[in-house]
């Protein structure tokens, strides 16, 4: 039996630079699958983490009864705001201020700047008091809205289909006829609300020939429980109310969006089982091209587990400067990058676990493409792998 004797590190350094069209053609595709794979992996985190950051665990929701989860359906009276004030004990007051946001909350069709095409936008009808219950948003430019006047988030872009400078301050919205002038701009930590645009309650109450609101969300204290919420709406029954935790709604509409995350898993598994034929069909041409290279190798006295390695170290080697370029390339290009969804817009999140995942899947195609390869071509005999051409 063959002692083992590994071959010099950097022989497998050198047979990559031996066939650079190969090694080439080959890093590239190994870059594109994990790239594939880290776009698809930061779609699933972005989703559920726009989800996860729009929940406060101290806000609760008060909307219509029967509605389920279709807030821009719910229809309760105006005065329901003012009552839930002056009923409740529990809800957090600041300087004679308490924490009660009426909005009216729809899905429509907007106009931007002189477009003559109208896209699907959401937009909210709030108070002041809306900064207070949504703590997550935060006015980065401008000023709040005046009597005309709407602040947009800074994914509504993205919503609408059109390009960041054609919502900027000073620019202009139609709503059903009414022109808006964009008075500020605002960021939501990565939550729901960043895809909306935001006017004055009653200015959308007008324009859209409501009196009606959609919900009221108030915070409650640190020590307040929410039942006394729902007491108020059980005995309210002419309102016709319900309540539910903001957390609970939006972890509800996680449940509801899993489909669509499993959907997308799927196709990561797609791309990688895709990845790995592709990776196998390349290192097997690769490795079977050089049979009369690795019969000499076992001839000369280097044991097959220790060629088997030097080719193992070949793929390892090229599949994690691929997955590096591609981490690279994900951080730099996808990472932020805003799609569109049914609930608003989000951001695609390539962190910290979605680039873990990805350079061990790259690994992962390395190992796998070399091992097999290799393992076929060892298996020839040396007296027809010397004869080979």
């Amino acid at each position: 039996m063959l002692p083992f004797r590994p071959l010099p590190w950097e022989f497998a350094i050198r047979n990559l630079f031996r066939r650079p069209l190969r090694s080439g053609l080959t890093f590239v595709g190994l870059t594109a699958v994990v790239l594939m794979a880290l776009t698809v992996i930061g779609f699933v985190r972005g989703l559920t983490r726009s989800l996860a950051k729009s929940g406060d665990p101290q806000t609760a929701l008060v909307f219509g009864l029967g509605m389920g989860r279709s807030l821009e359906y719910s229809s309760i009276p105006a005065r329901t705001a003012d009552l839930l004030s002056a009923s409740l004990q529990g809800v957090q007051e600041r300087h004679g201020r308490k924490y009660v946001s009426p909005e009216l909350y729809m899905a429509t069709n907007l106009q931007v700047g002189r477009r003559k095409e109208s896209s699907m936008g959401l937009v909210r009808g709030v108070t002041p008091a809306a900064l207070l219950v949504r703590r997550q948003v935060e006015l980065i430019e401008g000023d709040w809205p005046a009597a005309g006047e709407v602040i947009v988030g800074r994914l509504a872009a993205t919503k609408l289909g059109v390009r960041d400078e054609e919502l900027a301050v000073g620019r202009t919205i139609q709503l059903e006829g009414r022109e808006f002038t964009i008075s500020g701009a605002f960021a939501a930590a990565g939550s729901v609300f960043g895809s909306e645009i935001w006017a004055p309650l009653d200015e959308l109450q007008q324009v859209m020939q409501r009196q009606d609101l959609s919900i009221v969300a108030l915070t409650l204290r640190p020590e307040a429980k929410l039942s006394e919420v729902h007491l108020f709406c059980g005995e309210r029954i002419d309102l016709e109310l319900q309540a539910m935790p903001e957390v609970e709604y939006y972890r509800t509409l996680q449940r509801d969006y899993e489909p669509l995350r499993m959907m997308a898993w799927l196709v990561a598994a797609i791309v990688v089982t895709a990845g790995v034929f592709a990776g196998l069909n390349t290192m097997y041409g690769s490795v079977m091209g050089r049979v009369k290279e690795l019969a000499t190798l076992q001839t000369i006295g280097f044991a097959r587990r220790a060629v088997l390695l030097t080719l193992i170290q070949e793929g390892v080697l090229l599949s994690v400067a691929a997955s590096l370029v591609a981490a690279l390339l994900a951080a730099g290009l996808v990472d932020g990058m805003a799609v569109r969804f049914t609930m608003g817009a989000f951001q695609l999140s390539v962190d910290s676990p979605t680039l873990l995942i990805g350079l061990a899947l790259g690994l992962a195609l390395g190992l796998l493409g070399a091992v097999f390869p290799a393992v076929r071509a060892l298996r020839v005999p040396l007296v027809v792998g010397l004869k080979s051409s």
